[in-house]
């Protein structure tokens, strides 16, 4: 038996039996003693408060303080150490008293090297040690009561507002005179849905953690659940430029029992997953039933091509908030609940999840499912066909043409290209401008140039508007529609100005879309085809066709403006060469301002956070540019189209997360570049003065920023 380690704490003023009691403790079996001595009454008082000790050997005979008044004295402080009285003489009353004081026993010196003194030793140990237990068990009690309180207190405290958020945002987005904000509106409502996903996945895992999740089980039919999975996830397949195969080995039950949401919560996951981290190859889910005795189970593996999980991190991998963080851009993190989610349904519902890995080869998931009697349920051949899972057939006119998508969001892309595939076009994408012109080079090259480009306007690396220069620049007249979530006043006119044929606004409406595609193609189609579909003609579209010229190819394309513009040459060469989220003209809130009497950096990654941040300022009559990385921000203040460094910006306001840098290291870089700029930097937690001076950052801003805040630093 391997000896435990005690901590004793003697209190003896007789250095003789210091030693002799120290002899006869280690001759306690199955321990071994760490013993401090002491021969002061006032130290062992401070010893004895502290609970560091395992146990305490406390002579009576200690001057002029006995040892029964320290004992008294130190479980009046509150000391839990069990402490046994050692005296010179028999005396029952001394021994009452020591008991009646708070000591666990009361031993005679002449007793030190018989089995009475080992008894007391291993009984006084022993108390303490269930004691420890039981203060432990009644915090670990305490705590999940807590928790479970804090829980729904937290469910409640944050589904109020959630709920006042969403249903507002929805009903102000119903009402016709809100088309202009539609775009605010919408990211508003699309955030705070993220919010409540997140949300949800906490208390999915504070339910199952209390075994408090409840299943409600139904029959699925298997056929039509692999079917609405495939139609569901191989959109995103094809965005990432993979294949998404379905492959059955065995006949299969027509129907399953079990929770379809919870069941269909786990397939989403996994096979999400699976495609967020496949850059090249495919994701292939193979399912089988597999029948021993009486025992039915039915197998499922999601096998990818991806980057794998390096396998000392396999172990953790169902954990909660465990990511792969060595291997996995800060873009491609979650809140790590997902797959401790996933494990945990499983369980639930009686089944099994494992996975297999390999570093840079891919990664396997292997799901079981226990079905349990299957005797009264057809078994059959199941043909999976993916044209059954595709989308409908749109009911406008069908078009032909080569489109090409550029947008840095996948969910954008896909929606976008979902569209457009229903139109009956055939669509291609690039996630952000500098691959787009890339792409279209090579098209035209080959032969096979794109017939028109769907792009967005803020990207990282290379931007819509730079874009858009840079291939007018190089005389490509291919009809380009910028699509935007920023639809102030002026945006259009501004766009168009930079050489985009056309603008549609984010979120995108299928019918606008499908109309400014029709322009762009150059393709007639009869008003009376489309009339009944597309109620009423928006000023997106409007009357884009008088602002094209046709050119030999039958394209539409944008005429050459003049120099009598109506923006300014300073505004156009700010937005070719910046990063604007919006224009720079004056919104509808501030018509009134003479001009804009500051200009603001903003460096933050998340498109939405420094969209609204710059939407606020431009409220407040600053100007601003949008950086989104480290790198960017240094192409932007590099560029030898920039205004003068020393006039360039007032304020840098910088995230303190980059994809590429940490914004504290980062502000002494961008010290060097603008040493007159003020530095505010942005987060999500509390930033002490002494970092602060220690980067030489003007002020801290805590998320999330709001119109009071950046009032206070303009």
């Amino acid at each position: 038996m391997t000896e435990s380690i005690k901590r004793v704490l003697l209190v003896e003023d007789d250095e003789d039996d210091y030693l002799l009691t120290s002899d006869y403790l280690q001759q306690v079996s199955n321990y071994q003693f760490e013993i401090q001595w002491t021969d002061s009454a006032v130290e062992a008082l401070v010893l004895l408060k502290q609970n560091k000790h395992d146990i305490c050997l406390l002579d009576f005979q200690l001057g002029s303080l006995n040892g029964l008044k320290v004992l008294k004295q130190a479980i009046n402080a509150g000391c839990t150490i069990p402490i046994i009285m050692l005296t010179g003489q028999s005396d029952s009353q001394l021994d009452n008293n020591a008991l009646d004081a708070g000591a666990v026993d009361y031993v005679i010196k002449s007793e030190l090297n018989t089995t009475r003194f080992h008894r007391a030793i291993r009984y006084a140990l022993s108390r303490k040690e269930v004691e420890n237990e039981r203060l432990e068990r009644i915090k670990a009690e305490t705590k999940n009561r807590s928790k479970d309180k804090f829980v729904a207190h937290l469910s409640h405290e944050l589904r109020t507002p959630l709920t006042s958020i969403l249903g507002y945002t929805e009903l102000l987005l119903s009402h016709q005179e809100n088309t202009h904000i539609k775009s605010e509106l919408n990211t508003i409502l699309n955030n705070g849905k993220h919010l409540l996903g997140l949300l949800n996945n906490v208390l999915d895992l504070s339910k199952i953690a209390a075994d408090k999740l409840e299943l409600n089980n139904a029959d699925i039919a298997l056929d039509n659940f692999i079917t609405d999975l495939y139609a569901l996830m191989s959109v995103t397949a094809e965005d990432k430029g993979i294949s998404l195969n379905i492959n059955t080995t065995t006949p299969l039950p027509l129907e399953i029992n079990a929770d379809p949401i919870r069941l269909r919560q786990v397939f989403i996951n996994l096979i999400h997953n699976a495609i967020k981290f496949t850059d090249n190859g495919a994701v292939t889910i193979d399912i089988w039933l597999q029948t021993e005795a009486d025992k039915n189970t039915l197998y499922f593996t999601i096998t990818d091509t991806g980057i794998g999980i390096p396998q000392h991190l396999l172990k953790t991998i169902f954990k909660p908030f465990e990511q792969v963080e060595d291997i996995v851009s800060r873009n491609e993190e979650g809140a790590g609940l997902g797959l401790a989610i996933c494990c945990e349904l499983l369980k639930k519902m009686d089944g099994t999840i494992k996975v297999e890995s390999e570093e840079n080869v891919g990664s396997k998931f292997i799901i079981s499912l226990n079905l349990g009697d299957l005797s009264n349920t057809p078994i059959e051949p199941f043909a999976f066909n993916p044209i059954n899972a595709q989308a409908p057939e749109a009911t406008l006119p069908q078009i032909n043409g080569r489109i090409l998508i550029v947008d840095d969001i996948k969910d954008i892309r896909n929606l976008i290209g979902f569209i457009c595939r229903s139109f009956g076009l055939s669509v291609c994408y690039a996630v952000n401008g500098g691959q787009a012109v890339t792409k279209i080079i090579e098209a035209q090259v080959q032969g096979t140039p794109f017939d028109s480009i769907l792009m967005d306007i803020h990207m990282p690396v290379l931007d819509g508007k730079r874009a858009i220069a840079k291939l007018r620049s190089m005389e490509i007249t291919t009809p380009v529609i910028a699509v935007t979530a920023a639809t102030m006043k002026g945006v259009d006119q501004e766009l168009k100005l930079l050489g985009f044929n056309n603008v549609v606004a984010k979120p995108v409406d299928r019918e606008v879309l499908y109309r400014a595609l029709v322009n762009c193609l150059g393709i007639n189609i009869s008003s009376s085809d489309i009339k009944t579909e597309i109620e009423a003609e928006t000023e997106t579209i409007g009357n884009a066709s008088s602002a094209l010229v046709n050119t030999k190819d039958g394209h539409l394309i944008a005429p050459q403006q003049t120099k009598n513009n109506s923006i300014d040459d300073q505004l156009n060469a700010n937005n070719l060469n910046g990063t604007s989220a919006i224009s720079s003209q004056p919104t509808a809130l501030n018509l009134e301002a003479a001009e804009v009497s500051k200009r603001f950096l903003i460096i933050e990654d998340d498109q939405d956070a420094a969209q609204i941040t710059a939407l606020l300022l431009n409220n407040l009559n600053v100007q601003t540019q949008i950086a989104h990385s480290a790198a960017e921000a240094i192409s932007l203040l590099t560029s030898k189209d920039q205004p003068t460094k020393d006039d360039l910006y007032d304020r840098i306001l910088l995230d303190i997360n980059l994809p590429d840098a940490n914004g504290l290291a980062f502000s002494k870089e961008l010290r060097l570049l603008l040493p007159d700029s003020k530095i505010t930097i942005i987060s999500g937690n509390e930033i002490s003065t002494e970092t602060l001076t220690e980067f030489a950052i003007d002020q801290a801003l805590l998320k999330p920023i709001n119109l009071a805040m950046l009032k206070s630093i303009i």
